[in-house]
């Protein structure tokens, strides 16, 4: 059978169906979760996917920061040519956040590579990819006469690119977006995507050039049918027009079926796969393009039809629902991912990315809590100072006695398994370390950390457990930035999350949690401070670190058995303004030029807070250096 007797074969069986484009009324399907129980049953996968959406990892800011200017483009070396003639500011974008990035990242890639970066197997979403809310807006037309109540007038889609802007989001293509659903890796701060079905004429005439004039990138779902005339009903785009925009590196064209028909799930085989790879077919002959990207039209599908789509060498495809959307990462899998109707632009402005929780009431984000108030005030009125030279001193008072190592700039080291904290130090530019957070007793050689986790070692953010977390609410976060340093209550509906982490202290670089405050604003903390904390009042070595009332910052541990209460009596005489305690018992270890300074074995531990001196700095925001000599290189897990 001929196309064209296909076409109007299919078309004429749905004549009494109602449809978008004919009618002028959107019928939304209900976005089915049966993809969930698909485990390994997918009989293919896209061939192109490994080379064409993978960057190596220590490209250039792809690992640890969810925002282009801040410290993520700084902490890696890039190991990718960058182009000819690039200006000073596009080689400092990681090649990620460029126009055309990933297709250029393919010719430097091998399987191999690809195979090492740690990716979840096709077609599941990464687990840290769940923890950014990325919305995918969905548009249809765009006219100067609306028609249904979905359409916007030119001037009401342009409000809302400049509402993006002044908002601080950032559109970014849906090339990116599989970037950080296949490996987690983390996305520009507000990241968004914006989609338009159907093809109208308006995409061309009023959303190109306005897409083209705020440079956001955009994907259009088109449905050849329509294009070639053998789907009549609104305006269309033409091919001419379809080739101009996909040849603008802002723009991806994706496919949309041939007939755009209510629901696909009717279909039989036969008519399914032709719905699935003609439509592909067609365009990638037309724009001279790979087609990677499917939506199913009204948003039906179930397993057979997703299966179809993989079956047909899609890399992902796009649904919605009629109510209760979701953001990107909440998805079933990269076969039924969803979007959000453009009316839902408001609401997403204060809950996407690192916003409010889905779970709470809303809240205000124009002004903090008078509480809240407080704390950024005292904040403002500290300093620090990380360019002191590191010593070493032994303090006494009466019968207890502390060893503290002070100066230069805190980092903290996660390693890839349990080791003693010298050899943590081994290989790297860091000259004294005490132990860190909390971690999992469950394995010998787990790194798992109790609570989330960010490391200069690893550049990667480790979500906490997402049933122990709520147990630590209001224990100390700490967050380490390249000029500060904030202690504050840990929240697991806030703080699970690099954004998160990354409103409470923009730059951030280190982030964990740590058991209680000893000292806070300048004041030991009273036996009620501590709550129902495990043996906060018994007396055993201790681990601490904090910062100086002038600045700088101080690790140590008790040599003599102290209760909590005790301690932070101790740091308060000792000069700190805050301090934190660590994990301590038989964990307590502080080590200084390779060497360890308590009189025992301690537990091996994953995980430290160190000192690199001001000589062994070199300015950069993430200046810890470990080279291959050291034991404990974190695992890429």
């Amino acid at each position: 059978m001929d196309q064209p007797s296909r076409v109007s074969r299919l078309w004429a069986s749905k004549t009494k169906a109602l449809i978008a484009v004919g009618s002028g009324t959107l019928v939304m399907g209900l976005a089915l979760p049966v993809l969930g129980a698909l485990n390994g049953r997918w009989t293919a996968s896209p061939s192109t996917l490994n080379p064409n959406l993978m960057a190596l990892r220590d490209t250039l800011g792809i690992e640890a920061f969810p925002k282009v200017v801040s410290s993520e483009r700084l902490c890696l070396p890039t190991s990718l040519p960058r182009s000819p003639g690039a200006s000073a500011l596009e080689a400092s974008v990681p090649a990620i956040f460029q126009p055309g990035g990933l297709g250029d990242m393919a010719d430097h890639l091998n399987p191999d590579q690809v195979r090492q970066l740690g990716v979840v197997a096709w077609p599941d979403i990464h687990p840290q990819a769940t923890q950014a809310r990325v919305p995918i807006l969905m548009y249809h037309d765009v006219l100067s006469e609306p028609e249904v109540f979905f359409d916007l007038v030119p001037e009401q889609f342009e409000d809302h690119l400049k509402t993006l802007k002044e908002n601080g989001f950032t559109a970014i293509s849906l090339d990116q977006l599989m970037q950080h659903l296949r490996t987690g890796a983390p996305l520009p701060e507000k990241p968004v995507v914006l989609s338009f079905d159907d093809g109208y004429a308006g995409h061309y005439e009023h959303v190109f050039p306005l897409l083209q004039k705020y440079q956001m990138p955009g994907v259009f779902f088109v449905f050849p049918g329509k294009v070639d005339g053998d789907i009549v009903g609104r305006s269309t785009l033409t091919w001419d027009q379809v080739k101009e925009m996909a040849a603008d590196p802002l723009i991806t064209i994706a496919s949309h079926s041939v007939t755009h028909p209510p629901d696909l799930r009717e279909f039989n085989d036969a008519d399914l796969t032709y719905e699935m790879t003609e439509s592909k077919r067609r365009l990638e002959a037309m724009i001279g393009q790979p087609v990677h990207y499917f939506s199913y039209p009204a948003g039906h599908y179930d397993e057979r039809v997703a299966q179809a789509a993989a079956d047909a060498g899609y890399l992902a495809a796009f649904t919605m629902r009629q109510s209760n959307e979701q953001f990107a990462g909440a998805s079933e899998s990269l076969l039924a991912i969803e979007r959000f109707g453009q009316s839902n632009l408001p609401t997403l402005l204060r809950r996407a990315w690192g916003g409010e929780s889905d779970e709470v009431p809303p809240i205000t984000i124009s002004r903090p809590s008078p509480q809240r108030e407080t704390q950024l005030v005292a904040q403002e009125d500290n300093h620090f100072n990380f360019q002191t030279p590191v010593e070493r001193e032994r303090y006494e008072v009466g019968q207890n006695t502390l060893t503290l190592i002070s100066g230069g700039r805190p980092v903290t080291i996660h390693a890839n398994s349990r080791y003693q904290v010298p050899e943590i130090l081994t290989g790297t530019n860091a000259i004294g370390a005490v132990d860190g957070g909390f971690f999992s007793l469950k394995y010998l050689d787990s790194n798992v950390m109790i609570g989330p986790v960010l490391s200069q070692s690893s550049r990667k953010f480790i979500p906490g457990n997402a049933s122990e977390n709520p147990l630590l609410n209001g224990r100390p976060l700490v967050l380490i930035s390249p000029d500060q340093v904030r202690f504050t209550p840990f929240e697991a509906n806030q703080h699970n999350t690099l954004a998160g982490v990354y409103r409470e202290l923009p730059g951030v670089t280190d982030a964990f949690v740590a058991a209680a405050w000893l000292v806070k604003d300048g004041e030991a903390q009273s036996a009620e401070s501590f709550g129902t904390l495990f043996d906060f009042d018994a007396e055993r070595h201790r681990a601490f670190w904090g910062i100086h009332r002038d600045g700088y910052p101080v690790i140590g541990v008790s040599h003599t058995m102290v209760d909590s209460v005790q301690l932070g009596q101790l740091l308060h005489e000792a000069g700190l303004r805050d301090a934190v305690m660590l994990d301590s018992g038989a964990s307590t270890s502080l080590a200084f030029e390779g060497e360890s300074l308590v009189g025992y074995t301690p537990r091996p531990v994953p995980h430290v807070v160190a000192l690199i001196p001001p000589e062994a700095n070199d300015g950069s925001p993430c200046p810890l250096v470990v080279n291959g000599s050291n034991p404990s290189r974190v695992a890429r897990n």
